[in-house]
């Protein structure tokens, strides 16, 4: 169970299933920069952990030699402030599994919101706005909290129907919305446990 005084937020960023660009079905690769960016924006907001999400057991096998290597291995000497961002992270194969590990945790199934650029605005509700998250995650006794992002082009629809709610999309100044999802990361986080008094 975490500290009382942080939010009960964790983290998976979802390989499988995602999207393609022909909103296709896949399993997308591991991508270095996501494990080291997000894990550290996980750990300056005070994120629980940051679970990868892949079925592809060379793709585990690559995050947990790039994870080792920066928590055991010459990285951990090198530079102790990734240690401590790389060290956050969990593999899974599913989010089923993810689910059940936080409840392990916890004592409690975390509720799931799911996160993208295209959430369907008819989907009232379960759509969640960024005040009324960020007030759910101050209420300790909201229990534990799981944030879905998606790889590649995006969740997968089952992903996102089967989630408890939806977190409306970042909006930016035009017509284009294709952030990488290490940098929606950051400012989803931002928004939902970034400080007052800024």
């Amino acid at each position: 169970m975490n500290d009382s005084s942080t939010p009960s937020l964790y983290l998976a960023l979802i390989h499988h299933p995602v999207l393609n660009k022909h909103l296709e079905t896949i399993a997308s690769a591991v991508t270095n920069l996501d494990l080291h960016d997000i894990s550290r924006a996980a750990r300056t907001f005070g994120a629980q952990a940051l679970y990868i999400v892949t079925p592809l057991q060379d793709q585990q096998d690559l995050c947990r030699r790039i994870v080792d290597h920066w928590t055991n291995g010459w990285g951990a000497t090198f530079n102790s402030d990734r240690k401590d961002a790389l060290g956050l992270i969990r593999i899974q194969a599913s989010l089923k599994a993810v689910k059940k590990e936080i409840e392990g945790r916890e004592g409690t199934t975390p509720k799931t919101v799911a996160t993208g650029a295209r959430i369907d605005a008819a989907v009232k509700t379960k759509r969640l706005c960024f005040p009324d998250l960020r007030r759910h995650l101050r209420d300790r006794d909201s229990g534990p909290w799981l944030l879905l992002f998606g790889t590649a082009w995006g969740l997968s629809p089952p992903v996102m129907a089967a989630a408890d709610h939806l977190l409306e999309p970042i909006a930016g100044n035009g017509n284009y919305n294709h952030l990488s999802v290490r940098s929606a990361a950051a400012i989803i986080l931002d928004r939902l446990l970034g400080r007052d008094d800024k």
